[in-house]
């Protein structure tokens, strides 16, 4: 943890930052880039592991970070002010677009400009693919877990579920901590 702590205040709008300005995909990315580059609230590890979390449960990753960065720092009134910082502006946002969008959706140019979207996004991803490469580049147990489930989600066009139900469980019983026996 740094030695500064964000206020509720802070967590709300640092939260908002992460979800306008990841509007279309990319929020990891986004997240870790203001929550620890820009802000300082975390270490890379730190939020690497509020990420790990995240995913392991249930729901959109990004909101679970939201929950875990605002209860790290203030417990629940903390998880719910980030929470209403990810979720308040861009849920308006977003019902505004789908109704242009529903109004609109058959001129070509705005399909065209999704499209531009869609690869930004791809590419927002893609950087925070390299980040957390980065992390673990030494960890041979890490690349191998990656460049499998990679494979098969790509290659082999497997499920997603049943490729997490058997790399989730492999993964966290390789990483599982164990007491070190002194000689």
């Amino acid at each position: 943890m740094t030695d500064r702590r964000p206020s509720l205040s802070e967590l709300f709008w640092g939260m908002l930052q992460v979800a306008l300005s990841a509007f279309g995909g990319g929020l990891s990315a986004w997240s870790q880039r203001i929550v620890v580059e820009q802000r300082r609230w975390m270490s890379n590890e730190q939020f690497l592991t509020g990420l790990t979390v995240a995913r392991l449960f249930p729901g959109p990753n990004q909101i679970n970070m939201a929950v875990y960065i605002g209860a790290e720092f203030h417990g629940l009134p903390g998880a719910l002010v980030a929470l209403a910082g990810m979720l308040l502006l861009p849920f308006s946002l977003l019902m505004g677009l789908g109704l242009a969008y529903f109004h609109f959706h058959t001129i070509p140019s705005v399909d065209r400009v999704l499209a531009g979207v869609v690869a930004a996004a791809a590419g927002m991803a893609l950087s925070m693919g390299f980040k957390i490469l980065d992390q673990y580049w030494n960890d041979r147990v890490a690349l191998l877990l990656a460049v499998v489930v990679f494979l098969a989600l790509s290659l082999f066009d497997q499920r997603l579920i049943p490729v997490v139900l058997i790399a989730g469980p492999l993964a966290m019983a390789w990483y599982w901590p164990r007491r070190r026996t002194n000689p």
